[in-house]
């Protein structure tokens, strides 16, 4: 779904078993005598390893929850952690190692969804579903071949995105007028812009400027400068914060006080670090999550978060939470402990009550459920819609 740049390094491979009668029966079905085993195949290190760790520690948290109460059918969840590497090819590799060698009933992750839709062909093939809880690209679940059939996702796709951002420029903000700036180079943002120029056009709205910048770029004054000539009333940025937080701060500089609207690639706190707090008012960003939501069950999650690792949740760790407890629901629901009663009861999932919105699975394996969108204030969150 998304990248980073992070320092921690965490070993190549780790395996950790939560249960505390974490023995390895070895045996078929991912289940043995005490243990159903759930297979964690996460960006842990590289580009993209706060994502990875941010999911882990939500899912870590919905298991030891799950064990304490009992488990499911009977038995404690035991997790099988590995780390991919932030790379397509080790998420493949491992996905495998989980499957046919670990003998793990379902799998969580990647995060990210060129490294979770390199793990799908391994999941049909093996008939063990794969589940991500933040790989937001639209040919996840289905490609021209049609609906993936062990693989599914808790988190709605980048169309929707881009969808429900342009009807709240149009319909909320009011804009008639908008400049589209994109990372050309990733096919996420490139996804949202042509979902959100196709709705903001359908709503009336005109796209009055184009421009396009690649991943790693720094110098924003040339696109900027193009921009500032033009009339509109808000900016489409999708892209990830490594480069919208220079481009926002660029742009007031300038003097460009338009809003600025995209989607979950800003979901991060060193977007603040790089626009600073200053240029972050009037930001608005499309999000699976906000910790300003009163919703009893989102309090409670916050609050537990809190307790547990001492800082404030962000989406990927609700993400995270909600993918194992979805997950969990679907083995408890399921007539057998297999891949294939498993992946039936996933599909089957209705009004699953989960932090990030009350979700159901459509027909091809995407959750329906409400996104919301953020306002920034001086670089916090000061205001969340559900639409």
């Amino acid at each position: 779904m998304k990248r980073t740049i992070m320092g921690l390094v965490l070993a190549a491979t780790v395996t950790l078993t939560l249960s505390a009668c974490g023995s390895d029966s070895g045996s078929g079905g991912g289940s043995g005598a005490d243990t159903i085993k759930i297979g964690l195949n996460y960006e842990l290190s590289g580009a993209v390893a706060t994502y990875g760790q941010a999911s882990v520690d939500g899912i870590k948290m919905a298991v030891d929850e799950i064990n304490a109460a009992g488990g499911v059918q009977g038995k404690q969840i035991e997790l099988v952690i590995y780390d991919n590497k932030s790379e397509p090819a080790e998420a493949t590799t491992l996905a495998t190692k989980l499957m046919t060698q670990d003998n793990v009933l379902a799998v969580i992750g990647p995060a990210t969804s060129g490294s979770f839709k390199a793990t799908i062909p391994v999941a049909n093939s093996n008939k063990v579903p794969v589940v991500s809880g933040s790989a937001t690209a639209d040919d996840v679940t289905v490609d021209a071949n049609g609906v993936q059939e062990f693989a599914f996702r808790t988190c709605f796709n980048d169309s929707f995105q881009g969808t429900a951002m342009a009807n709240y420029a149009a319909k909320t903000l009011d804009a008639k007028s908008a400049v589209i700036v994109k990372d050309n180079s990733s096919d996420y943002a490139k996804g949202l812009a042509e979902a959100f120029k196709s709705t903001f056009e359908d709503n009336g709205g005109q796209i009055v400027g184009e421009e396009a910048y690649v991943a790693g770029d720094t110098d924003f004054n040339a696109v900027l400068t193009r921009v500032k000539g033009l009339n509109f009333d808000v900016i489409y940025l999708p892209g990830y914060y490594q480069e919208a937080g220079l481009i926002i701060k660029a742009a007031r500089e300038l003097g460009i006080d338009a809003p600025v609207l995209g989607a979950d690639g800003f979901d991060s706190p060193d977007l603040l670090n790089l626009a600073g707090e200053a240029a972050l008012n009037d930001v608005f960003f499309t999000n699976h999550y906000s910790s300003l939501d009163q919703d009893p069950k989102v309090v409670q999650f916050i609050e537990d978060f809190k307790a547990k690792y001492g800082e404030e949740p962000n989406a990927f760790h609700a993400l995270g939470y909600d993918t194992a407890k979805f997950v969990a629901d679907a083995i408890e629901r399921a007539e057998e402990l297999t891949g294939q009663a498993v992946r039936d009861a996933l599909a089957s999932t209705v009004d699953f009550p989960a932090v990030t919105g009350t979700l159901s699975i459509d027909e091809n394996h995407n959750p329906v459920k409400d996104i919301v969108v953020i306002g920034l204030k001086d670089g916090v969150q000061a205001t969340s819609e559900r639409i």
